[in-house]
């Protein structure tokens, strides 16, 4: 296997095969700091991963949400020694028809969804999150390196 393999791997077992993962989501706040420079805005989110994509279920009048709508690129990291760049996309209303798929894992992975996804309000939306690039730690060396450096755009990895 290539090292762009071995890494995909790595990712996919670690955050695939269904399951809710909380990763930090980043994006640009709206407000300067005080030098009138951008600033980053931070949260945890549920997510699941699938192919390049976390997929999010969130409220389109979210702070997150606005940020991303005027800054589509965002940064995500998570406890599974993980830190990516991607690009950031609303997906429209989780009952959208073409989001039935989507919404079909929403509600096989975050048990919670049902209940408090409000997906008959049209503000509830899927979020994507394709990556770009980032970092993946294996400190198992399970697939031979400790550290990956992923270009999901060309599909490589050093």
């Amino acid at each position: 296997m290539s090292k762009y393999e071995n890494a995909i791997k790595l990712l996919e077992e670690r955050c695939g095969n269904d399951k809710e993962v909380l990763i930090g989501l980043a994006t640009i706040s709206l407000s300067p700091n005080a030098a009138g420079m951008p600033r980053p805005a931070a949260r945890m989110v549920c997510a699941y991963y699938e192919d390049g994509k976390f997929y999010v279920s969130t409220d389109a009048r979210k702070s997150k949400m606005l940020q991303i709508e005027k800054n589509n690129e965002v940064a995500v990291a998570g406890l599974d020694w993980f830190a990516f760049n991607g690009i950031a996309e609303n997906l429209g209303w989780v009952k959208d028809e073409k989001n039935a798929r989507i919404r079909a894992k929403f509600k096989k992975v975050f048990d919670w969804f049902d209940e408090v996804g409000d997906e008959d309000n049209p503000d509830s939306i899927v979020l994507c999150i394709t990556l770009t690039e980032g970092t993946i730690i294996d400190n198992e060396r399970k697939y031979g390196d400790v550290q990956y450096q992923i270009d999901f755009i060309n599909k490589t990895a050093s």
